[in-house]
């Protein structure tokens, strides 16, 4: 089991587009487990490599007891809504309903470079639609409207965790051509 220190908002990493995995190894595999063993440790939905300091395409979930990881995601999102709570790990103990889309195909890999597909609604493409967010830089504040967004950044600013020393940054092993770390 190898649980991984979980960025909070501020760390830059989190505002960075991650870059496409392109080598389908060991170390890849290690990573799925490892952000497998953090988000059940957490506990949270979904975590994405950026979370843990790891600037690829790479997130799990755990929804409904359904626990899966995704490479390289691309979504289909329905055009029906959901309005709903939605939190992350790198926003500890904050919450506000968020709007997305009510259902999703989701395209990529697994970690052994096999495609496959995943169909979900409600929660799942919510958490879905929320991880592939942080590969692409987004937070789920950025979604929130001016009024909500606000009330979110005085939370944060006043939380115990804003602010606090973050975990130092490793290289990753993967060739990231200058944009992950």
């Amino acid at each position: 089991m190898a649980i991984r220190p979980i960025r909070l908002f501020g760390d830059p990493i989190l505002r960075k587009p991650a870059i496409e995995v392109v080598d389908y190894d060991a170390e890849l595999r290690q990573l799925v487990t490892d952000l497998t063993d953090t988000m059940l440790e957490a506990p949270g939905a979904g975590l994405a490599a950026p979370q843990i300091g790891v600037g690829l395409r790479v997130f799990t979930w755990n929804v409904d007891g359904e626990v899966g990881h995704l490479i390289n995601p691309t979504l289909a999102l329905s055009e029906e809504i959901q309005d709903g709570p939605e939190g992350c790990l790198s926003l500890p103990d904050l919450t506000f309903d968020c709007r997305r889309a009510l259902s999703l195909v989701a395209s990529g890999f697994n970690m052994h470079g096999d495609p496959v597909q995943i169909s979900g609604s409600d929660l799942l493409a919510r958490a879905i639609q929320h991880e592939t967010d942080h590969l692409d830089g987004i937070l789920f504040i950025d979604r929130l409207d001016d009024a909500a967004r606000k009330a979110a950044m005085k939370e944060i600013r006043e939380s115990e965790w804003f602010g606090l020393e973050r975990p130092t940054i490793k290289v990753s092993p993967h060739r990231t051509h200058g944009f992950g770390r």
